[in-house]
């Protein structure tokens, strides 16, 4: 199992995942607002979404986990 991590802190915009959904290397999973701009989150591994460990508005730390891939 890989997970997504926040490659910085922000807060959630968007969500462009559901669990379920099968996704590639290097797919756009999530965008943060960090610094007044949006970032886009990249998975690192191609499977399948089984969790989103986040919610559109949440704030999150550099490092934390946002999705599990399987």
């Amino acid at each position: 199992m890989a997970v997504v991590e926040a490659p910085m802190a922000g807060k959630v915009l968007e969500i462009q995942v559901a669990v379920g959904d099968a996704i590639a290397e290097d797919d756009d999973v999530l965008v943060l607002e960090a610094m007044k701009m949006e970032n886009e989150v990249f998975s690192t591994e191609a499977g399948t979404v089984k969790a989103v460990l986040v919610k559109v508005g949440d704030q999150v730390a550099e490092g934390q986990a946002l999705i599990e891939v399987e």
